[in-house]
């Protein structure tokens, strides 16, 4: 399969957001109460997301799992008890749409990071998942899933 690869620019992205250690066998499990979590304090607040949901991966050790689970923002706002202020951080993306199962995105992966390499890039921080549509909405093989990496 080919891949649209991109290079952005971005600004600081205000979110809010749930921190978790997990296994990748466990985060079916975990991601719904966490959006949810989440959503419910952005409405609290009298807010709205102003985006997708997503996963920041901090580390890709499958088996412990490092994450920020959450929402985009219109701006800074607090958190409260686990749902924590943050930000994705301002300067250069490359990014890939990627339609279809989420367990087989390892060859989009592949492709990103071959495309930074080629390029003389280097990853910086954590790869993020936005979730485009859910599988709730369209079967597996019409998921959207826009995967983010950090580069300098």
């Amino acid at each position: 399969m080919t891949y649209i690869i991109e290079m952005v620019e971005t600004q600081e992205q205000p979110t809010l957001v749930l921190k978790k250690n997990t296994s990748a066998q466990e985060l079916p499990k975990i991601l719904g109460d966490s959006f949810m979590a989440v959503l419910n304090h952005v409405w609290e607040l009298g807010e709205q997301p102003t985006g997708p949901a997503f996963v920041g991966y901090f580390n890709l050790d499958m088996a412990h799992l490092q994450l920020e689970i959450g929402f985009p923002v219109s701006k800074n706002l607090p958190g409260k008890g686990e749902v924590l202020a943050g930000t994705i951080p301002s300067g250069k993306q490359v990014t890939c749409l990627y339609k279809g199962p989420y367990m087989q995105m390892t060859s989009a992966y592949q492709e990103i990071e071959d495309w930074i390499e080629k390029h003389g890039y280097t990853t910086l921080g954590p790869v993020y998942e936005f979730y485009l549509n859910s599988p709730e909405e369209v079967p597996e093989e019409e998921l959207l899933t826009k995967i983010v990496f950090l580069v300098i």
